[in-house]
């Protein structure tokens, strides 16, 4: 994809299901490629882990592969075969033309979800190093200027949360309003 057409794009909406896959996928390839590309049953350990995942899912295998079969066909995976067990890998580089950091920080919204830039910069961290807040600032900007991060306030506000561009209409208006809501509660003064 050029980048002047990446800047008109939509992106497809994504399940909770695909996101979790996807995050999982790319976070796995980074911190423990001994063992990726994954295989069901690691995906959905992945999926339903307990700690650095918002929500808590439960999916079972099956869903872990319904997802898989259909993000397959829209080319975000691809399967391996040959081996005792079927595996699969993620192609986010190529469908989403971004760099090891920026996919980090898209991996990290995707698992998480909605984060301010201090949360962001020191989670994505864990899968690709950004020195400081100007250095994940540096690497917003074009993932904003694509659509694939949302602002849910203020670009460059203490604070502001920032959500991947994967949801659809309705769901990323309800973040916004939930995101105008905390920070109206955070600034109220205590009574």
């Amino acid at each position: 994809m050029s980048s002047d057409n990446a800047t008109t794009t939509n992106w497809p909406v994504l399940t909770m299901a695909e996101r979790r896959v996807l995050g999982v996928m790319v976070e796995k390839a980074k911190t423990t490629p001994d063992v990726y590309p994954m295989s069901l049953n690691s995906l959905m350990t992945g999926s339903n882990q307990k700690s650095n995942r918002d929500p808590i899912l439960n999916l079972s295998e099956e869903n872990i592969e319904d997802t898989l079969l259909g993000l397959q066909p829209k080319g975000y995976v691809t399967r391996i075969q040959g081996g005792r067990v079927e595996r699969w890998r993620h192609n986010q580089y190529e469908q989403w033309s971004v760099n090891k950091v920026e996919l980090a920080i898209i991996a990290e919204l995707l698992r998480r979800g909605p984060q301010t830039e201090g949360e962001l910069r020191q989670r994505a961290s864990r899968m690709e190093p950004i020195d400081d807040l100007d250095a994940l600032r540096a690497a917003l900007k074009p993932l904003a200027e694509r659509r694939l991060v949302v602002f849910l306030g203020p670009e460059g506000r203490r604070g502001t949360l920032i959500t991947h561009g994967f949801h659809a209409a309705k769901e990323l208006e309800i973040l916004k309003t939930q995101a105008r809501v905390d920070e109206a509660t955070a600034a109220a003064p205590v009574l």
